[in-house]
């Protein structure tokens, strides 16, 4: 994995590797639960952006787009670690792949 963001990310996807390794969860546990943890940030930017917006009586405006940003970095922050854990030899690679298909058939071959 290349750059200053990827060297992070694999640091974080080994050290939550090994605490994992040391509860003793085997490879298809920790997957799982590493996606399950997007879900869960996931949730706390929706949770963040019906604060932006007071949609809940009881809590009212308990949140501002500065927190929305937050949590959403959070999501994609928890996204790239469950990815890096999962594609420990080409996550970077694979991603670049993956957003090369996809915006392709959305904006054409010309982008990535």
């Amino acid at each position: 994995m290349d750059g200053p963001i990827w060297h992070t990310i694999a640091h974080l996807a080994r050290r939550f590797t090994a605490h994992d390794d040391e509860r003793g969860l085997d490879q298809a546990q920790q997957w799982t639960l590493q996606v399950l943890k997007i879900a869960e940030e996931t949730g706390e930017a929706s949770q963040a952006v019906i604060g932006v917006r007071g949609t809940n009586p009881r809590k009212g405006d308990s949140h501002t787009w500065r927190d929305v940003h937050a949590e959403v970095a959070d999501v994609v922050i928890t996204g790239l670690v469950a990815l890096a854990r999962m594609r420990p030899d080409d996550a970077a690679e694979f991603l670049h792949r993956q957003l090369a298909a996809k915006s392709g058939r959305f904006l054409g071959d010309t982008h990535c």
